[in-house]
């Protein structure tokens, strides 16, 4: 879907119009209200791609919350000598979080290299060879012993996990049905939050607890494992089959006359993509930075928050963390399932609302069980909204690039957004408050600037989605074809041939009951007008 194509009379490209009762049914796609009868629409072979995308995505934050969760082992390893409360020990903590600084800024590398493979090669053998990628580097990463073999190490790291996100998506969501999608998306982004909770929990269950030379505490742990299930996500995602829509991507480009070079075809595509749609792919690189800096914003400094300012201890901070990570999963299903019905972009202001709403909430209490309860809330609305992207994103992608155009996106926006962190501590450095630990001394109001970035962001969000494209649900195999089937037209294909071999077999009463509002909604007549036909 071109832009040029949505920019009409009204601004907000029908935002606020309602819809008739056609275009209700066709957004809808027979999907039930029951979220549970949602669940039963995929098949079989849609939940396995799905799963494989899923666990994909939770490896990529797994790993990288694995750095972030080890900065203090990580000071004590390279930097023996170095003492806890010294000025030289918040240097050297300094420099280890740069090399978070430095994934995040060479994932769109990842993105492009990876996305661009994915594309054209397919998603089963790439995404399967990055993954293995990750795994080697987790290995290295556990072996690396001196600062500088680190650095590199994550560095290389940050082009692995550039390439995972925008293959996840595609392998997740580019083979589901119309009316599943919005739930499916929904979970899919939560994997975000459940590499969190997994990282965390093998953190504070196993490698805290991990005697290493003689020392409690084995950062180490945490690389190995990451290492193990890179590599058993790597194994899950090659032993499925390549995606349907690419492989008719791949039949329609056999009908075309045959490039002399076609790598340098596909580059030639990828040119004329972007000159297309230069303004579809600005939104959305502004819409990621936008969204990275809405998360980082309410979860970087959220720990140091709750220990400096609140008081609270290692352990109720790692609890309130994961408490507000169980209201991101929450509100990403959530938002995933009401994004079917009222719209992408309306769920989507909806839950940046919410998470903006809830900001007092969020740092004015001084208990524990508020601060959790507020953080919670505030994850609703912050990973609500998020939990639309893979889906949305997915949709308004250019067909030939499916892999490419979210991958790249997202990461661009997440390199944009690496300075979250360092807007936050310049900001809190500048706003002081008196530290409750030690009367006459202040500290960082990382509170208060934590508070207003997310604000700003929040508005700033709003008006970006108010003004945005709405996607039509429909994903294209190619843009510009005559011969292109449509995606849902490749589904359903699959799926009636799925319901001709069970119709002709010893129940075929059952061939009609997971698919019945999927194939009346596409065909437009009742099942059983059909069974005698199909049988």
């Amino acid at each position: 879907m071109g832009m040029n194509r949505v920019f009409k009379k009204d601004p907000t490209h029908g935002l606020f119009r309602i819809p008739t009762k056609e275009e209700r049914i066709k957004l809808r796609a027979g999907a039930p209200l029951n979220p549970l009868k949602v669940l039963c629409i995929p098949g079989l072979m849609e939940w396995l791609w799905f799963l494989g995308g899923l666990f994909a995505w939770i490896m990529d934050a797994y790993d990288f919350f694995s750095v972030s969760m080890s900065v203090t082992k990580l000071v004590t390893t390279f930097f023996p000598t170095i003492r806890d409360g010294t000025p030289e020990y918040d240097d050297k903590v300094k420099q280890v979080n740069y090399s978070i600084m430095l994934t995040l800024l060479f994932r769109p590398l990842g993105a492009v290299i990876f996305g661009i493979l994915a594309d054209r090669l397919g998603r089963r053998w790439i995404l399967s060879v990055n993954l293995l990628i990750v795994a080697a580097l987790s290995i290295g990463t556990a072996y690396c012993e001196q600062y500088g073999s680190f650095l590199g190490v994550r560095c290389i790291f940050g082009i692995g996990m550039g390439g995972i996100w925008g293959m996840a998506t595609a392998t997740a969501l580019e083979n589901m049905k119309p009316a599943a999608r919005g739930l499916f998306s929904g979970i899919l982004q939560q994997g975000y939050a459940m590499g969190y909770l997994i990282a965390a929990g093998v953190n504070l269950g196993w490698a805290n607890k991990t005697m290493y030379q003689g020392e409690e505490g084995n950062w180490r742990v945490l690389f190995y494992l990451g290492a193990g299930l890179s590599l058993a996500a790597a194994i899950v995602r090659a032993l499925l089959p390549e995606s349907p829509i690419f492989i008719e991507q791949q039949r329609l480009r056999k009908l075309q006359p045959v490039a002399k070079n076609p790598a340098l075809h596909f580059l030639k595509e990828l040119g004329q993509m972007l000159k297309k749609e230069w303004m579809m792919c600005i939104y959305a690189v502004l819409l990621m930075t936008g969204f990275n800096f809405f998360s980082h914003s309410s979860q970087d400094l959220y720990p140091t928050m709750l220990q400096k300012a609140k008081l609270l201890t290692a352990d109720q901070s790692s609890t309130a963390t994961i408490i507000s990570n169980c209201g991101a999963i929450t509100g990403g299903l959530i938002a995933g399932y009401v994004s079917q019905y009222t719209g992408r972009r309306i769920a989507m202001i909806i839950f940046i609302i919410i998470g903006g709403a809830m900001v007092p909430a969020w740092i004015l209490p001084d208990s524990f069980g508020g601060l959790a309860a507020g953080g919670f809330f505030v994850q609703v609305g912050v990973q609500g909204a998020w939990g639309v992207i893979p889906v949305y994103l997915t949709e308004i992608s250019p067909a030939a690039f499916r892999a490419t155009f979210p991958g790249v996106a997202y990461q661009l926006g997440n390199m944009a957004s690496s300075a979250s962190s360092t807007i936050e501590t310049t900001g809190g450095n500048n706003i002081r408050i008196p530290d409750p630990k030690h009367p006459g001394e202040t500290i960082a109001d990382t509170a208060t600037v934590s508070a207003i970035l997310l604000g700003c962001v929040a508005g700033y969000l709003l008006i970006l989605v108010v003004f945005g494209v709405e996607s039509d649900r429909e994903i294209k195999v190619c843009d510009d074809d005559p011969h292109a089937k449509s995606a849902n037209e490749v589904l359903l294909r699959r799926e009636m041939n799925d319901i001709e071999a069970a119709a002709n077999g010893p129940n075929p009463e059952l061939a009609y009951v997971n698919d019945k509002e999927l194939y009346e909604h596409v065909n437009g007549v009742p099942i059983s007008d059909t069974k005698k036909e199909i049988a």
